[in-house]
């Protein structure tokens, strides 16, 4: 029995690392998204939402606002020039071209939006395996604690 108790004791101490780990994941997707939509906001990345008020704009606070920015902005980009290698014509890029200028700035929203897009989805990935890591913890450490009891009432 006193062996039983020792795993108890082990699969209690195993469950809490989990559940202590889960716990930090999920605070660091929730610190880290607060981040990227602080950023958003003093950035004023911001979407007209609502056709039939086109001034009105809302602030993009999650991955489905910056891909539909990134969306826009890539559909504004293409009617300059449907790629990069069209826009050049075989040349080279050219600042002071206002076309070629426009469109390269165009291009890097554009990727900041996707990059943001691709922060949101690795931000839900870390929150589900915090939450993952936390049921766990709680039942290995309920195991561990069913064992410990267990043994304790035998002894």
């Amino acid at each position: 029995m006193k062996m039983v108790k020792v795993i108890g004791v082990l699969a209690m101490l195993a469950g809490v690392a989990a559940i202590a780990i889960g716990g930090v994941f999920i605070g660091q997707g929730i610190v880290k998204n607060n981040l990227i939509v602080e950023r958003m906001d003093i950035e004023q990345v911001s979407l007209a939402l609502n056709p039939e008020k086109p001034n009105v704009y809302t602030v993009v606070t999650d991955a489905a606002g910056a891909q539909a920015a990134a969306d826009i902005i890539a559909e504004h980009r293409r009617a300059i020039a449907p790629t990069y290698q069209d826009l050049l014509a075989g040349g080279r890029f050219d600042s002071s071209n206002i076309t070629q200028l426009t469109y390269a700035q165009a291009m890097n929203l554009e990727n900041y939006l996707y990059l943001a897009v691709l922060a949101f989805g690795l931000i839900q990935v870390v929150w589900a395996n915090g939450a993952v890591l936390v049921i766990i913890g709680l039942a290995v450490g309920g195991t561990g604690f069913a064992l410990y009891r267990i043994s304790s009432a035998k002894a």
